[in-house]
This record gives C-alpha cells, structure tokens and sequence, in this order.
C-alpha cells in the first residue's frame, strides 16, 4: 500500500510503515500544486498530513486515494464533504496533543499575569524595570470560563484546579453530572459560562457551528481586565470583536492561532492585532512538543496498519452516523459461492438500494446469516424470488426504529 506523508513527523513513523509492508514516500514541503502534482505521480492510496490543507481537486488528483489521516486533532484543514463525496475515509488523533495545547494555555496565562516575555524583552535590552513589573493580579481564586470541555479542556481543568483557579466549562456535550464528575461548574450556554469571569480560555473545534462563536456579547460579559486565551482555531473567535474590548474594556490576549495564519512554517505575518502591546502571541504552535509529535505519530502508524490489515479506519470522521436505512433485510442461508450475489441481484432488479450489510458465519461455515440494511422495504414478490434458491433457509424484514 503507497502511502504519501505530506508533512513533517517523527522519522521513525515511516519505519514503522515500512516495516508493517507500506511503500512510504515523505515530502513534508508539499502544499498548493506541488501537492496536486505528487498525488498524480505517488498516486496513494493513503495520504498523511499535519497543517497542510488538502481540497477537492486535490483529493481528485489521485485516483488510488481511499485514506486521509491528519496527524492532529480535528480536520478543518481537510476538504471533508469532498472526501465523503468519493468513499475516502478522513481520520484524525484526536487526543494526542492534549497535554502538549494545555501546558502552553498555561504558559499564556502566567505570561499574561506576570507579563514574562515583557520581563525577558527589557532585560535584554539591558532595562531593569522592577518597579513597573512587580504589579501583578494572580491567579489563586479567580474563575476561568472554559469553552470546549473535549480532551484538550479536561487537561486545562486538571491543571486550573492545581493553581486553586474556580473553573466554569461549557461544552454542548457537558451535562451536569459530568461537570460534577470534573469538579466544575456547569453553564447551560457560553454565554453563562463567560459572564463574570477572570479568564477565557477556549477549545474548541472549528465547524461552521463554531465559526465565530466567540463574539462582541462574550467578551462583555467577561470581568474588565479579564485575560482571553485562544489555542483551538484563530476563526473559532471573532478577532475584530477582541480588538475592540481590549481597547474599551481593558482585555489581555494569550493566541496561539490568529483568523488570518501564514500558509507555510515561515513568511510575513502582518496582522494587525500583532502590534497590540495587550496581545501575546505564539506561532500556533500548541501542539508542537516531542512528546505529542510521538504520541501523534504512534496513532498515525495505528490508524494505517489498521485498515493495511483489517480494512477498518480508527477514528473516522466522515462515516454517516445515520444511514437512510429504514428497514433490514435478515437471511439465513447456505455459505456458498454466488448466494449473497444472487440476493443483491434481485434487490438491484427491484431498485432497493443496499445501505449497509454484514455476512455472519456460523460453526463449519456451512451455514450464514446476512443482515442488510436497505432503503425500503422489498416488495412480497422480491422476497419470494430471494427464497425461491434452495440456498436461502429463511428471509425476514425488520423496519428500523426512526
């Protein structure tokens, strides 16, 4: 199986691959057209990226394409309905760059209270200014609203409780009990989870649900001087929304992401929220640990040997939840050649539309039952001719609960 890493990850990964019987080629500068080019040439039937964006043409480009990991957490970089459009799997890791985002979200608050990089930036320029960086608020006994409650949240949670911060989560899928569970209080929505608090630290993924959740009315609910921290997705907060309270209400910024991101590792990054002496920022770089590029790269290896030895694709995103099934089609019959290609024959024939199957042996495979799932139910007559082969012992249809 051909696979393309088109990013940079942990040398041992393609090692790994090829000891598991992949012929692995790595180029981790492709993008743009370099990248269209390479799929047509490599032509994979696995391609692996990290911050590379990856659209439809591309995905068009190679015909063999039926695997996309991203070796990170979420797929926004990914051209996913295009993906699904063509039956290739889109996968992620989620998870592995959890404690890696969390130690940085930490890293801003403290430089945020404690003005550290200020502290660093004088000194090198041969300035002492104890006077003026002695002032600071702490940390001890304030609320953070946190924003996404997924696996990189739950590491914030951990370590907000260890600096004795009170923490508000709100996440849509957090209920009370959990919150409970997480020794949190829970807000019903973000806007009750922000309103009042000392910090704002937001992860969440971003999805057209998401874009911009983060506006003008959050962050005057916030407490005046309260310190913003992004370290999801730069789009997940209105930045022209965060500009404006930094100048009328006092905020500080912790970004690791920004709305407006250099494509490549290097080049001109001329946004203007980057001259705001308020703003902290950081070169989205949450994830960028040796210990989460392994983690990361020990998923990515999973995810391919994976589906190289049983076809399956761990942490799949685009696979319907929900199938336009309505009803299964259940026949026991005999584990012969040609008998489950002779009942989707006569399914084809009455234009039923096969959704999902599973072929179920029996001891001595002599025996088997398919389960099919189908878009409507068979007509009598098409049922009649399935059970007309003395192959099939048995036929039955189920309607699925809606």
């Amino acid at each position: 199986m051909r696979v393309l890493i088109a990013d940079k990850l942990a040398g041992w990964v393609t090692d790994r691959l090829e000891a598991a019987g992949c012929a692995v080629t790595v180029d981790p500068n492709l993008s743009g057209d370099a990248l269209t080019e390479a799929l047509k040439t490599v032509d994979p039937a696995v391609l692996v990226v990290r911050s590379t964006k990856v659209n439809g043409a591309q995905i068009a480009a190679a015909r063999s394409l039926s695997l996309i990991v991203r070796a990170g957490a979420g797929v926004n970089t990914i051209d996913v309905a295009t993906a699904s459009a063509r039956g290739v799997y889109v996968s992620n890791c989620p998870g592995k760059n959890a404690i890696a985002v969390a130690e940085l979200t930490f890293g801003h608050l403290i430089n945020l209270d404690r003005r550290i990089a200020d502290n660093v930036l004088s000194l090198r320029e041969g300035q002492w200014k104890k006077g003026e960086f002695s002032k600071a608020e702490g940390l001890a006994g304030k609320t953070m609203a946190i924003l996404g409650v997924g696996d990189i949240g739950r590491e914030v949670i951990t370590r907000a409780h260890a600096f004795g911060i009170k923490v508000r989560a709100w996440s849509r899928s957090l209920t009370p009990e959990t919150a409970g569970e997480l020794g949190v209080e829970y807000a019903a929505t973000a806007m009750d989870a922000c309103r009042g608090a000392h910090i704002l630290s937001i992860h969440l993924a971003l999805t057209p649900g998401t874009r911009n959740l983060v506006g003008r009315e959050h962050l005057e609910a916030l407490a005046r001087g309260a310190l913003v921290i992004n370290t999801s997705r730069g789009e997940v907060l209105d930045q022209a929304a965060l500009i404006e309270a930094i100048r009328t209400r006092g905020l500080r910024a912790g970004l690791d992401v920004f709305a407006e991101e250099p494509a490549g590792n290097e080049g001109q990054f001329v946004d203007t929220i980057r001259t705001l002496p308020q703003v902290y920022g950081t070169h989205h770089i949450g994830a960028s640990t040796n210990q989460a590029s392994d983690a990361v790269g020990e998923e990515t290896v999973n995810i391919i040997s994976t589906y190289l030895r049983q076809g399956t694709v761990p942490n799949c995103v685009n696979l319907e939840t929900r199938s336009p099934a309505t009803h299964v089609l259940v026949i026991r019959h005999a584990d012969r050649v040609g008998v489950l290609a002779g009942i989707l024959d006569h399914l084809r024939q009455a234009h039923v539309n096969v959704q999902e199957m599973e072929n179920i042996i029996f001891q001595g495979a002599h025996a088997a039952c398919a389960r099919i799932q189908v878009d409507r139910p068979p007509a009598a007559e098409t049922l009649a001719k399935i059970g007309e082969s003395p192959d099939i012992f048995a036929t039955s249809i189920v309607a699925l609960a809606r």
